[in-house]
C-alpha cells in the first residue's frame, strides 16, 4: 500500500496555480495528507488527473473511487487563502479544509462550525452567505472568498463529471 503523502508531493506540483488563478501558492502536503485521511480515511489511495490545466486529486479505496478532491486559492483582502474541497462520487460536498490562511483577521472561517455548514451541497445548492451559508461578523471577506472559491470547485466538478471527464 502507498502512502498518500507519497503522492501528494507530484500531485500538489501539478496545476495547482493554474487551477488557482493565483500565483503559485502551494499548500503543504503534509496538510493535503491530514485533510484526505481525515475526510475519507486512512486506507485511501491518490492519484491524480489534470483537467482543464487544473490537478484532480481522484480518492479511491479498494479500487472503488470514494470521491475526489482539489486544492484551491481564493484571495482574501490582500492575501491568498489556500483551501482543500472534497466531494464525493456524486458531486456532493463532503468538507472543507482550510489549509493555509494568511490574512491577520478572519481566520474563523478554519474552525469547523462554519465549515460543517457545507457538507452534503452539490452543484444546485446556492452557497450563498446570507442564504444558506452562515457569515461570520468580523470575518465577512474572507466568509465571501471561501464561499465564492467552493460554488466555483463544485461548479467545476459538476461540469467534469457531466462531460464524463471524471470519473
Amino acid at each position: 500500500m502507498q502512502r498518500p503523502t507519497l503522492m501528494f508531493g507530484l500531485a500538489l506540483g501539478i496545476g495547482l496555480a493554474a487551477a488557482s488563478g493565483l500565483a503559485a501558492q502551494a499548500a503543504p502536503p503534509a496538510k493535503v495528507a491530514a485533510s484526505v485521511r481525515r475526510v475519507f480515511g486512512t486506507a485511501a489511495r491518490i492519484d491524480s488527473v489534470a483537467l482543464d490545466g487544473a490537478t484532480v486529486l481522484r480518492i479511491s479505496r479498494a479500487d472503488t473511487v470514494i470521491g475526489f478532491a482539489q486544492v484551491r486559492n481564493v484571495k482574501g483582502k490582500d492575501q491568498p487563502i489556500t483551501f482543500f474541497v472534497a466531494v464525493d462520487p456524486a458531486g456532493r460536498l463532503r468538507d472543507l479544509d482550510i489549509l493555509v490562511y494568511r490574512e491577520p483577521y478572519g481566520g474563523e472561517v478554519a474552525y469547523e462550525a462554519w465549515r460543517k455548514q457545507f457538507s452534503g451541497k452539490g452543484p444546485d445548492a446556492p452557497l450563498v452567505v446570507g442564504r444558506d451559508i452562515q457569515g461570520i461578523s468580523g470575518a465577512t471577506i474572507s466568509v465571501n472568498a471561501v464561499t465564492a472559491g467552493v460554488r466555483r470547485a463544485v461548479a467545476d466538478f459538476a461540469a467534469w463529471y457531466g462531460s464524463g471527464r471524471l470519473r
